[in-house]
Formats: structure tokens, sequence, C-alpha cells
């Protein structure tokens, strides 16, 4: 008969010991969250507020001829997503090429990408906005929304290109050296050993920079686009309901950059399984 190693730990004492960490740190947020909440009610009260949060659905789901249809505010959400989806593609090709012409041996290359990273880095998302709609929108006939998406996807590659000039500089010259003396070229070698590699190391800051992204694109709002935060103003402005529906719409923004977050994080563990 086996007998059992007394020097073996057990299963089930070894994930009770785990899940300890876990429901503590559930606890935690569960009593920041009550005490937020607590503050928020009692500050409220001394101002006299009166919440209304009965109105706020109808701005989220509206009803047409008995039908459910999409609210104002999932109106204005659905417009931050297509921003924010075709921006997210462009400006990691921005920042892929970018940061492939810092590291070619070109000189104009290396010129252009360091200009092109030093103009967008050092002046404001606003003030890039607003250039780009009120002078070079009226000349090139650029519509509000393509501004807007060429600004955010501007913005935030000049910020991607340093993340993935820093994922490739961090490969091992000899992972090159080995992939020339095989009989690739540069282009090759970027495709199938390069770029692979450093998709591992830049996922989690690219990933923050997506959420970034997502956050950066309330500022479009002030070029007259019905993303999710303009629609709020127009709702506050037509109902005064301001608490309750910035609320809801900083909820909103909350739950995609979660749903980010968790994508990506599933996604990085595969990444580590295949590699």
């Amino acid at each position: 008969m086996a007998m059992n190693n007394p020097q073996q730990p057990n299963r089930h004492s070894v994930l009770s010991v785990l899940k300890r960490p876990v429901l503590i740190d559930i606890f935690k947020y569960l009593v920041v969250v009550a005490a937020v909440t607590w503050f928020m009610i009692n500050g409220t009260r001394q101002l006299g507020y009166n919440w209304q949060w009965y109105r706020v659905p109808q701005y989220i789901i509206a009803s047409a001829d008995s039908q459910p249809v999409p609210g104002p505010l999932i109106q204005g959400l659905l417009i931050t997503i297509r921003i924010t989806a075709i921006s997210l593609v462009l400006a990691f090709i921005f920042g892929l090429t970018s940061a492939l012409m810092r590291l070619s041996r070109s000189i104009l290359a290396r010129a252009i990408a360091r200009g092109y990273l030093e103009i967008i880095r050092n002046t404001p998302l606003l003030v890039q906005l607003f250039l780009i709609y009120f002078v070079l929108s009226p000349v090139f006939n650029i519509s509000g929304f393509a501004s807007a998406v060429l600004t955010l996807s501007l913005f935030e590659g000049a910020y991607a290109s340093e993340i993935f000039r820093a994922g490739i500089v961090s490969i091992h010259r000899e992972q090159w050296e080995a992939a020339f003396s095989i009989g690739l070229n540069t282009y090759q070698t970027y495709r199938l050993i390069i770029l692979p590699q450093a998709l591992r190391r830049i996922l989690p800051p690219l990933t923050s920079q997506a959420i970034s992204l997502i956050k950066d694109s309330a500022l479009v709002s002030t070029i007259a686009i019905y993303d999710l935060t303009m629609r709020g103003q127009i709702i506050i402005a037509e109902t005064f309901l301001v608490f309750e529906i910035w609320f809801t719409v900083a909820a909103i923004y909350l739950t995609i950059t979660l749903v980010l977050s968790t994508a990506v994080f599933y996604m990085e563990k595969r990444l580590k399984v295949e590699f």
C-alpha cells in the first residue's frame, strides 16, 4: 500500500494558502469602494444634491416604437470605439514605421523620424488637434472625424515608436547574425525573427498606450465630434444630471479599459506558452 510522504505538502492546504492573499485583496478593494462611496454620498448631501439615477437608463437604452434602441450615451460610445480602433491601428503603423526608420542606416530616414518624434512629443495633444482641425482640415478638405483620427494616430504613434524601438534593440545581436547566416534578408529577419520576439516584451507597454488612447479620445469632443464625452456634455446641459451622467461616462470608459486589459492579459499568457 502506498504511503503518503509526510514532507509532501497537501494540495488543498497549498490552494487555501494561495487563496488567502486574493481574498484579502478583494476585502481591501471592497473597503476602499465603500469608503469612497460614503464620502461621495456624504459630500453630495452637504451640497444638497438630489440624486436621480432613475433617469440615467433612458440615456443608455432608449425606446422607439416599443423597441429598445441605443441611447445617446451608447451612440457616443460607438463613435468613441470607432475612433479608437482606427487610431490604434494607424498609431501602431506609424510607431513601427518610425522605429524602423530610426534604426535604419539612412541619415534622411533617421532625421525624419527624429523630427516627427520631437515635434509630436513636445507639443500638447489638444494643440495638435486644433492645428489639424482648424488649419490643415480646410486646406486639404479633411472631415472632423478624419482630423480626430489623424491627430490621435500621430500622437500615440510617437510614443509607440519608442516602445517598438526598445523592444527591437533588446533582442540580442546574435539573433541577427544567425538570421543572416542562414540567408535571410533584413525584411525576413524582422518579420520572422526579431518582431515576434520583441512583441512578447512590448505587449504590456503597448497595452498601456492603447488605454491612454481610449482616454485621450475624449478630447475629440472639443472639435464637435459626438463621442461619448460630447454626448455626456449635451445630456448634462439639458438635464443638469451632473454627477449621474459623469459617473456613468466614467464607468463606461472604465469598462472598456478593463476589457482591453483582460484581453491582452490572456493574449500575453498565450504568447508565453507558444514561445
